[in-house]
Order: structure tokens, then C-alpha cells, then sequence
């Protein structure tokens, strides 16, 4: 059985994939490296978060979530690349 801060990743990361997968054209624009695309993100990311736990994020906790915002459109430049499957 997965620890919880493994559970824990798994649901913040699909969370954060549903964020993306909310605004494709503005993924379209982060992997193109269009301003103003990556600020998007960061702030719907957080908002994302914040409803789902009811508070405000503690800056340590803005910080690891704008990391795995980062990694999972990483990810989503990499399946546009034919890198990784989808």
C-alpha cells in the first residue's frame, strides 16, 4: 500500500492535471514559452489548492505547489514532443 504523502502527490498532481486540462490553449502558449502563461497557471494552481483545503497556502506551501505545476506541464511539453506517451 502507497505512504500518504505518496497518495497525497498522486491527488495534488491529478488536481493540477485537471487544472490543465481546463485550459489547453494556454498550455499550448506555456510550451511555446508565451508570456503570461506561466503566471496563469501558478495562480490557478494555488486557487485550485486553496478550494480544495479550505485555507490560504503558507508560502512553503505555494512553493511545492507551483513545483508540481511545473512538473506536470513539463510533462505535457514532453508528450507534445513525442518524448513520453500520453
Amino acid at each position: 500500500m502507497p505512504h500518504d504523502e505518496d497518495e497525497a502527490d498522486v491527488g495534488l498532481d491529478q488536481l493540477l492535471a485537471t487544472v490543465a486540462n481546463a485550459h489547453p490553449d494556454r498550455v499550448e502558449g506555456w510550451i511555446r514559452d508565451e508570456p503570461g502563461h506561466w503566471g496563469f497557471f501558478a495562480g490557478q494552481a494555488v486557487l485550485a489548492v486553496r478550494e480544495l483545503i479550505g485555507r490560504r497556502l503558507e508560502e512553503p506551501e505555494r512553493r511545492f505547489v507551483w513545483h508540481r505545476m511545473w512538473q506536470v506541464l513539463q510533462h505535457r511539453r514532453l508528450q507534445s514532443m513525442g518524448m513520453i506517451e500520453e
